[in-house]
């Protein structure tokens, strides 16, 4: 502790400003006695200061044990971190390189991508104002008021935990549940543990109450709510902290929504998975894994209740694809008028695109990342521009133009979303501009967009979607559930070797419209069957009623 600048205007022969130390004893001593006072004063300042905020013996135990958890969070994060780099660098492929003597850095192809260079594709959209000019109005739904789901929440306060707020698949349906829950007279409050992403402005607009912050305040407010759903596995250091700071039974309403299905988050989460009072999935088959985990690591969770509650399609697509939603009473939005707006808005959309009739428009939103297998679609997108020789492939087809029979070859676009979204890998979009700068054919195909929550739009303009997840995509997991081959889609094998089979069922959708269209057909079948909000309601009504029933 430096004291010299503190006791500086000391002056022994009235030299102001100036440090002396003359031959007088008692002005010696009194120069002493001050330093000395002021060294105790210092001593009893800092030890006060212990006493109140790390003895354990004080009221404020829990909250030095939920300010050192941040710490324990920053290591977990870490170490999750690193678990998901060391699979990506397992997963990713090398970049085949045409053109060796050819080396582009990886700035630059970013920046030209900014620049909306035509050696990278074109950026496009987002169309909010198409949109709202054909739409008129964003279908949101709202609540069916006779539900068992509006019955079970209706007055009761819920506390929803995002984990960050991209514009991604579980941010975006904790916000989704949200609304749902304020539309159907609860009390929400949602706690963010990392502001990154542009979903706050989203939030806002929704008149969806943010807690301050994600600690003491966001304990306080969970334990006073009937039920605390967090989204995520990343939720576990939350959900640690907040059972240390209320470690009694007040703190076990808990029910733990996990989106993900990946081992390194299964292993970041397992510590708390027996600490919650329900744990809900999304399909049986994320459910089965997780628990067989849990078996070989001896985690009981014989006291913890299994639910399965799959997500659905929200109201804003349900409606423009013209599916009547349960909550929706508004008779200007009927499905024959969705339908004819749809229309409207995928040929606005297309021409903005500058598309022809024969642009096949290929798809694949998202977080761009390795596990969602965009750099391996897009080298099989490049297998199918450089090989013209794939199995089934013609070189013509039938349109009708102006009600005459011409001949066209229908034309492969690939629109990749979502741009700019802050859960990208910088290096992962790097190595896909890098194949598109070796294949300067494939450029003529790229269309890229922002990342946006207003994707009403872009599916109306798309022919064909394409999910090439590898964790949950492919022919393993979530997809191979949801889609029935041959019927509902195609499935691939995963990871390298589906590559060459993605770019056979990319070339026979291509070139086959009718297949498109039996297979579109048969999907919102299934969807209007199972994939409603109806249906995913219906389920979590049961599990939110049960869990706290047993609180």
């Amino acid at each position: 502790m430096r004291i010299v600048p503190l006791i500086r205007g000391i002056n022994s022969k009235g030299m102001e400003g100036k440090f002396c130390i003359g031959s007088n004893a008692k002005q010696l001593f009194r120069s002493n006695r001050l330093i000395l006072l002021f060294v105790l004063i210092t001593f009893w300042t800092c030890a006060a200061f212990y006493v109140q905020y790390y003895s354990p013996s004080t009221s404020r135990k829990g909250d030095n044990e939920a300010f050192l958890g941040r710490e324990r969070m920053r290591k977990q994060d870490d170490r999750v971190n690193k678990a998901v780099s060391e699979e990506n660098h397992h997963r990713q492929c090398e970049i085949p390189n045409e053109n060796p003597s050819v080396v582009v850095s990886g700035k630059a192809l970013i920046d030209g991508l900014r620049r909306n260079s035509t050696s990278y594709g074109l950026v496009m959209g987002p169309f909010d104002s198409t949109e709202d000019r054909i739409l008129e109005k964003r279908p949101t739904g709202g609540c069916d008021k006779n539900g068992e789901f509006a019955r079970v929440v209706r007055g009761r306060k819920f506390v929803v935990v995002l984990h960050e707020l991209t514009m991604t698949g579980a941010p975006i349906s904790m916000m989704e549940l949200a609304t749902e829950l304020l539309s159907c007279e609860a009390t929400v409050s949602v706690v963010i543990l990392n502001k990154k992403g542009g979903l706050m402005a989203e939030l806002v607009r929704r008149k969806i109450n943010v807690v301050k912050d994600k600690k003491i305040v966001s304990f306080k407010t969970a334990v006073e709510a009937d039920l605390v759903i967090p989204g995520s596995a990343v939720c576990a250091s939350w959900i640690e902290q907040y059972r240390a700071y209320f470690p009694g039974s007040q703190s076990e309403n808990i029910a733990w929504w996990i989106m993900e299905n990946r081992r390194e988050y299964y292993k970041m989460s397992r510590h708390v998975l027996n600490r919650v009072k329900m744990l809900i999935f999304l399909i049986e088959p994320q459910s089965k894994k997780w628990l067989a985990w849990c078996a070989e690591d001896n985690i009981n969770l014989d006291s913890q209740e299994i639910s399965v509650a799959p997500l659905s399609v929200n109201d804003e697509l349900a409606s423009v694809a013209g599916i009547s939603s349960s909550s929706d009473t508004s008779s200007s939005s009927g499905p024959e008028l969705m339908l004819h707006k749809r229309k409207q808005l995928r040929k606005a959309v297309r021409e903005e695109m500058g598309l022809k009739d024969s642009d096949v428009v290929v798809m694949c939103l998202g977080s761009i990342n390795p596990g969602k297998g965009q750099l391996l679609f897009l080298e099989s997108a490049a297998q199918m521009v450089v090989d013209k020789e794939l199995p089934g492939k013609a070189n013509i087809r039938e349109v009708v133009s102006e009600g005459e029979q011409v001949l066209q070859e229908p034309t492969l676009k690939i629109l990749f979303g979502s741009l700019w979204s802050k859960s990208n890998k910088r290096e992962y979009v790097e190595a896909m501009l890098r194949i598109i700068y070796q294949h300067p054919n494939l450029s003529k195909s790229m269309l890229w967009t922002p990342t946006t929550t207003r994707v009403a739009a872009l599916y109306s303009a798309a022919d064909v979607y394409v999910t090439n997840s590898q964790v949950l995509g492919t022919d393993a997991g979530g997809t191979a559930d949801i889609v029935d081959h041959n019927k509902t889609g195609l499935l691939h094998p995963l990871r390298r070797p589906g590559n060459q089979l993605l770019a056979q069922n990319l070339q026979f959708l291509l070139e086959n419209s009718l297949a498109r269209k039996e297979m579109g057909a048969r999907g919102r079948e299934k969807v209007e069957k199972m994939y409603l909000k109806q249906h995913m309601l219906e389920k979590l009504a049961g599990a939110i009623s049960r869990c706290m029933t047993t609180i």
